[in-house]
């Protein structure tokens, strides 16, 4: 319960800098939470739909950590830390993650803890962390929790520092670069527009007998496809291919991503074609530009008919998919459909972001469905507590909140509301795994397995 011993600390001390009694300071919501009855797999599963910051800690603190993958090990501690963060703890999300360094004993476990730092955007705190605690595990040092922790940066953005510390701390601890460092290497310089050290990093590899593989050459074909440099990301394509390399559902994506983001459904169907002839199963990434591609060119009734088959080509939808369909039925004035799949992603703990979703409480009260606005905005208020500024204020911006009169605003704002409503826009604002301009309600993975060795994002860069 180290954590948790942390963590009271810390509400002390914040209680006693405001004011606050300490009674309510040093309570745990832990009721209902029994540490000896609950499985790993079952206080997973509660930790997804907890979004209370102190149960959240409560349910990592029964998972025994030793039962577990190093990367349900990731997760666990990932969920916990960005539940304290959209809560403003950002001292209680560094506290309990470091809680955990001392139970570092292997590489795999050190590196899901290195990986949990960049949830709470603490790079520098997991380089020390690194430098702590690898002079104490067994030598010689494999590159995983290297990896791990130039990941940690490529996530928190910061790319520029990846290739100072790649090449000081692979010579100050002994470590040989595998693939996966070098496709993170790659990525950072893809990440600063710097193609030309990309490139060079794979000459590299090869003078060091490791063979770039197609996880290497993604982010280097993704670069050329968002400069729009079509004939480039092609030469790069033939030389991965003929290098051996198969094209994996990654960098499939990647030109399903170019094309559906130039409103190109012709050619996006046909990447799945390609996909499909060379074996290649789509994922929901894929699927998600194609249903978007559908919307962009009016075409929603063929995205739900794509959405509606998800289930049966093994994909569950994810954030961007409630995303973009929400989005599309409420520029069409669809809000009952909306309404569903608001629900839906409000059960399944895949919220759109703010924006999204205010447009479908601005639809209905438009249509002077003013009940069903209220509703909505309930149901974020009661599921996301800690994060409702943007929230009140549009209820105060639409006479939903009590304080305001009792008829809501109709003209006056209206024009405003349908424009709004109608510009909802069904562009790609990012794919999963990247930095979006709208930052998404709720963001967790389904995964409990997420790879930590590597920890390379899959997805475009």
């Amino acid at each position: 319960m180290a954590a948790l011993v942390l963590l009271r600390h810390g509400r002390r001390a914040h209680a006693h800098a405001h004011g606050l009694p300490l009674s309510r300071a040093l309570c745990t919501t832990t009721a209902g939470i029994d540490s000896g009855a609950t499985s790993a797999s079952m206080a997973m599963r509660r930790l997804r739909r907890e979004f209370d910051p102190d149960r959240a800690v409560a349910i990592l603190e029964t998972i025994d950590m030793s039962s577990i993958s190093a990367g349900s090990t990731r997760n666990a501690l990932s969920m916990a830390a960005r539940r304290l963060l959209r809560a403003g703890r950002f001292g209680d999300a560094e506290a309990l993650i470091s809680s955990h360094l001392s139970a570092c004993k292997d590489e795999p476990y050190l590196a899901a803890v290195l990986c949990s730092y960049a949830s709470a955007n603490l790079p520098e705190k997991a380089l020390d962390a690194f430098r702590s605690t690898v002079p104490s595990l067994p030598t010689p040092i494999s590159p995983q929790p290297f990896n791990a922790l130039l990941s940690t940066f490529l996530r928190c953005g910061l790319h520029h520092r990846i290739p100072t510390l790649f090449a000081e701390l692979s010579k100050e601890f002994s470590i040989t670069p595998n693939d996966a460092s070098y496709s993170v290497l790659v990525k950072s310089y893809c990440m600063t527009r710097n193609d030309a050290k990309a490139k060079q990093t794979l000459d590299q590899m090869r003078e060091q007998g490791i063979s770039p593989s197609t996880k290497t050459y993604t982010p280097l074909i993704d670069s050329m496809y968002k400069q729009k440099k079509t004939k480039e990301a092609e030469l790069l394509w033939k030389e991965m291919v003929e290098s051996g390399c198969k094209p994996d559902v990654a960098v499939y994506n990647v030109k399903v991503t170019y094309y559906g983001l130039q409103r190109k459904l012709e050619e996006v169907m046909q990447v799945m074609l390609e996909m499909e002839a060379d074996g290649v199963k789509p994922d929901i990434i894929t699927y998600n530009f194609l249903m978007s591609s559908y919307c962009k060119n009016g075409k929603l009734d063929d995205a739900k008919v794509v959405y509606d088959s998800l289930a049966e080509k093994g994909c569950s939808p994810n954030a961007f998919t409630y995303k973009y369909m929400l989005a599309a039925l409420c520029a069409s004035g669809d809000f009952d459909a909306g309404l569903g799949i608001f629900k839906e992603s409000l059960k399944k703990n895949k919220v759109p972001g703010f924006s999204t979703v205010k447009g479908l409480v601005e639809g209905f009260v438009k249509g002077g469905r003013v009940a069903e606005a209220k509703k909505v905005i309930a149901e974020i208020h009661d599921k996301f507590p800690d994060n409702l500024s943007r929230w009140k204020k549009l209820e105060k911006e639409l006479g939903l909140d009590s304080d305001s009169e009792n008829t809501p605003c109709s003209e006056g704002t209206s024009g405003k509301i349908v424009a709004e409503a109608k510009s909802v826009p069904t562009d790609a604002e990012g794919v999963e795994g990247s930095a979006a301009d709208e930052t998404a309600v709720s963001e967790e993975s389904s995964d409990d397995e997420a790879p930590v060795a590597g920890e390379v994002p899959r997805g475009p860069a």
